[in-house]
């Protein structure tokens, strides 16, 4: 059985890096290619040198440029291109780089937030159109995905609900990507959410947090030391319901990104969430 040729998008990023090795390490899967920015120093060096590990082990595969350098690449060495682009830049570059795949052929599997609502429909479109497999995955971890499902099932049940999601200071958007995904599947399950019992008045402009059109709240936390963590809370009379998960490294988005990879093969559409694969 020919193994699935998987290229990598952002390679110097965290999640680039730590999927490179759990890529490396699968036996169904072969890394043909990787790019990141087209000034960076690492452009031209071998992929062992983003290993997780030190090795003196050549992976026999530079970083390019570029998504089209890589392509050239590939193609002036006379091999075929990949059949996967597995990326985790920055929204906007990601979305670039998908609509550069899918016009390719190639299957995008895209693990960047941020991607606002129009780039998802256009994404979709064009995958359509190819009839070629697509993924959007907010978050890559299974115990992220049950956590929004449970905050799902128990938006049926309480009027008053805030997220409150936690990540390092280096994240550029705001609600993350996870969050964004648990409120659209809360407003999915019930509301309108929080209602007005006094006029609030805030000494900070959004004291009170962010507010989806549900009448979710939602605070976002940048600080050192955090990955992913994200805490939904509902509230009713008496009682407080707390739905909460944490990411400590990086190596509970492995499993997810592996399985996102083989499930893209027999898609012919975009799917928008880990869950719609499990």
């Amino acid at each position: 059985m020919a193994k699935i040729r998987v290229a990598i998008a952002g390679i110097n990023g965290r999640m680039g890096r730590a999927s490179l090795n759990a890529l490396l390490a699968d036996s169904e899967l072969e890394v043909v290619g990787a790019f990141g920015r087209a000034d960076a120093d690492y452009v031209g060096k071998d992929l062992s040198a983003f290993a997780a590990t030190p090795t003196d082990k050549k992976v026999g595969v530079v970083v390019s440029s570029s998504f089209e350098d890589m392509l050239s690449s590939l193609q002036n060495a006379g091999q075929a291109k990949p059949d996967v682009l597995l990326d985790n830049m920055v929204a906007s570059a990601s979305f670039e780089s998908a609509k550069k795949a899918l016009a390719a052929g190639i299957r995008p599997v895209v693990g960047t937030s941020g991607l606002k609502p129009e780039m998802v429909a256009e994404l979709s479109r064009l995958a359509s159109e190819k009839s070629t497999g697509a993924m959007i995955v907010p978050n890559f971890s299974i115990g992220a995905v049950l956590m929004m499902e449970f905050a799902r099932q128990a938006a049926k049940y309480f009027g008053n609900v805030e997220v409150v999601e936690m990540h390092g200071p280096k994240k550029i958007d705001a609600p993350s990507g996870t969050a964004m995904h648990t409120l659209n599947k809360i407003a999915s399950a019930g509301g309108p959410f929080n209602p007005k019992l006094v006029e609030e008045h805030e000494l900070i402009p959004h004291a009170r947090g962010g507010l989806h059109e549900s009448g979710v709240r939602v605070h976002s936390l940048r600080m050192p030391g955090m990955i992913s963590h994200q805490d939904v809370l509902f509230a009713g009379d008496g009682e407080m319901l707390c739905v909460r998960h944490d990411s400590f490294t990086t190596n509970c988005f492995l499993k997810g990104i592996l399985l996102s990879i083989k499930s893209v093969m027999n898609l012919s559409e975009l799917r928008v969430g880990l869950e719609t694969i499990l």
